[in-house]
C-alpha cells in the first residue's frame, strides 16, 4: 500500500525493511520529587507487513507509546523514525500533513462525525487532504468491511460493531503506512470484537498493512505476529506467534 502525494511529505517505505523506528524513547510527567516515567527508554521497529501488538498492566506506558510512535505526543527523549522522517523534532504542519499521508488511526470509540454518511466518514480524511478517493479501492473497502448496504447511512442508524467498521475503512482508504489501532475491540461485544480482528488481520494478510495496535486482550494480542509486553515503562517480554494463552500467562505473571 502506498500512501498519499502530499507536498513536503517523503516517499513512503519500501515493501521491506522497518516502517517505525523508536529509539531510546522516555517520557517523564512533571518535575523532581513529583516526576512520572511513562516510558524509561523504549526502542522497537517494526517491519513492513507486520502486525505488532502492545501489552501490558495499566500504567505500564503501552498507549503512551503508541501516542509518541504514532506523533500525537512527543518523548522527552529519544527519537521516533516514519518511513524514514524523524518525526520527533518535526515542525507542527509538517508533522500533521505526515500523520495524514502516512498514518491511520482506528480508536475504541470510533470517532466518527453523526452528520456524516459511513461513505463520508470513510473518506474524510481525503477530503480534509484536497483529495478524491480512488473509486474501485473505495468500494473494495467498503465490500471487505461488509458496509456496502450501510454506505449512506449516519452513525446513529448503525451498530456499533458497523461504526467500528466503518473507522477501519476510514483509517485504511489513504493507504497509510502505518495503521495505529487503540484498543480497537475494547467498546464492542466478544462476536463483534472478533470480526474486527479478522477484518484487521486481513488487512494485513491481504494488503500488506503494517499495524500497531494497543490491547489488553489477549485474544487480540493472538492475532499478532509479535506481542510486545511492556511493565513499568520498558518492554520486558517479547513473544512470537503467541496463543491467547500464552498471553495470557504472560500478563497474569506482570500483574502479580
Amino acid at each position: 500500500m502506498t500512501a498519499i502525494d502530499v507536498s513536503g511529505v517523503p516517499a513512503p517505505a519500501q515493501a521491506n525493511g522497518a516502517v517505525v523506528e523508536a529509539r531510546d524513547i522516555t517520557k517523564r510527567y512533571g518535575e523532581n520529587s513529583t516526576a512520572v516515567d511513562a516510558l524509561r527508554g523504549v526502542s522497537i521497529e517494526v517491519q513492513a507487513g507486520e502486525l505488532v501488538a502492545v501489552m501490558g498492566p495499566s500504567g505500564s506506558g503501552k498507549s503512551t507509546l503508541m501516542h509518541i510512535l504514532a506523533g500525537l505526543d512527543k518523548p522527552s527523549a529519544g527519537t521516533v523514525t516514519i518511513a524514514g522522517t524523524e518525526i520527533t523534532t518535526l515542525a507542527d504542519s509538517k508533522l500533521t500533513r505526515l500523520r495524514r499521508a502516512r498514518i491511520g488511526f482506528v480508536f475504541q470509540f470510533f470517532n466518527l462525525l453523526p452528520m456524516l454518511t459511513a461513505e463520508e466518514n470513510v473518506i474524510l480524511p481525503l477530503s480534509i487532504a484536497g483529495e478524491k478517493p480512488d473509486q474501485r479501492w473505495l468500494d473494495e473497502l467498503l465490500e471487505q468491511t461488509g458496509l456496502v448496504d450501510r454506505r449512506s447511512h449516519r452513525p446513529s442508524e448503525l451498530s456499533g460493531g458497523q461504526q467500528q467498521r466503518v473507522a477501519l475503512a476510514r483509517a485504511l482508504v489513504s493507504r497509510p503506512t502505518i495503521l495505529f489501532a487503540d484498543e480497537p475491540t475494547g467498546n464492542l461485544d466478544s462476536k463483534t470484537g472478533g470480526e474486527i480482528l479478522e477484518l484487521l488481520r486481513n488487512s494485513v494478510n491481504a494488503y500488506g498493512q503494517t499495524t500497531v495496535m494497543v490491547t489488553h486482550e489477549p485474544r487480540a494480542a493472538a492475532i499478532a505476529d509479535r506481542v510486545l509486553f511492556l511493565a513499568d515503562g520498558l518492554i520486558v517480554q517479547e513473544r512470537r506467534g503467541a496463543t491467547a494463552a500464552e498471553v495470557l500467562e504472560v500478563m497474569s505473571t506482570l500483574s502479580s
